[in-house]
């Protein structure tokens, strides 16, 4: 474990932030390609899974050690599928006011929301046709609800064709387009790293989080890395977004470690808990895991 020193993270003032191991739950967590996390309250999380047979999600329990430097317990409370195809999905938000859950698809570009038994309400955002049309391996990958100012935010992983800057659109409760906010994602480390941005987590405060990730495999797997860097970000009057660094790792993959994990969804559990879960490729050849990672300011 270490500690990282950082320019701005949870709050106001500069602070520590401690990422901590990551764990993994083989026997209690079924094997996914989990790109997507939040909270519903309870102790209760939904999981988004991009490569399930049907559209839909899974919930599950987890309880974090009195420290909040763990998990303790991980459960399983199964899938909740709508029946309908799965559409690539991608990220997922849960809404306080209605009880409801929005996600989104890539396959579509469309954000649909969804009763806690799986259903669809036949309600989703009014998506810009631009976003709609945008490439499948590239479209909606991110989702997050601010419950205090009452927006969803949602953007592609890559800018759209002919845009440079990403899109991060703010929605109202009433599922409209309020604002269009730009952001300018990092370049890759190289051309062989695979890029984008995979989620954006609202903080209580205001302010938005923005996963990067960064991806290398090599053809013989051996030696596949990433790089996942958290931005913190203000939406307001300028749409031009200033992002500062809150913390970066690595993960990799070795004869003697199995630690690599692609970070797809992205959550905050707390005032000073996030929540990190990896896509496994559904445990791709027993090598890799559903890795789940916590970051703490305390």
């Amino acid at each position: 474990m270490r500690r990282i020193i950082i320019i701005a993270a949870l709050i106001v003032v500069p602070l520590f932030v401690y990422s901590q191991r990551q764990q993994h739950f083989r026997k209690q967590l079924p094997a996914g390609n989990y790109s997507g996390i939040c909270a519903i309250g309870n102790d209760c999380f939904a999981l988004v899974d991009d490569k399930a047979p049907t559209d839909g999600f899974r919930l599950v329990r987890i309880l974090f050690d009195a420290d909040g430097q763990r998990i303790s317990m991980l459960e399983d409370l199964g899938y909740h599928s709508s029946g309908l195809p799965n559409r690539d999905m991608e990220g997922i938000c849960y809404r306080p006011s209605t009880n409801t859950l929005f996600i989104s698809g890539e396959a579509d570009n469309e954000v649909y929301e969804y009763t806690l038994d799986g259903q669809r309400t036949g309600r989703r955002l009014a998506m810009p046709d631009a976003v709609k049309r945008a490439s499948h391996n590239f479209g909606l990958e991110a989702l997050t609800y601010d419950a205090v100012n009452h927006l969803f935010f949602t953007t592609t992983e890559r800018p759209l064709l002919g845009d440079s800057t990403l899109r991060i659109l703010a929605f109202g409760d009433d599922l409209q387009l309020k604002h269009t906010y730009h952001y300018q994602p990092d370049a890759p480390v190289n051309r062989k790293y695979f890029h984008g941005v995979s989620e954006l987590c609202a903080l209580d405060d205001g302010r938005l989080l923005v996963l990067e990730r960064q991806i290398r495999v090599p053809r013989l797997k051996i030696g596949a890395k990433t790089l996942i860097r958290i931005y913190e970000v203000s939406p307001g009057s300028d749409e031009h977004l200033q992002k500062q660094l809150v913390t970066e790792f690595r993960t990799r993959l070795s004869i003697t470690s199995r630690q690599f994990a692609n970070f797809e969804g992205l959550c905050q559990v707390s005032p000073s808990l996030l929540l990190l879960i990896a896509d496994s490729q559904n445990q791709y050849k027993g090598f890799l895991r559903d890795w789940l990672r916590i970051i703490s300011n305390s």
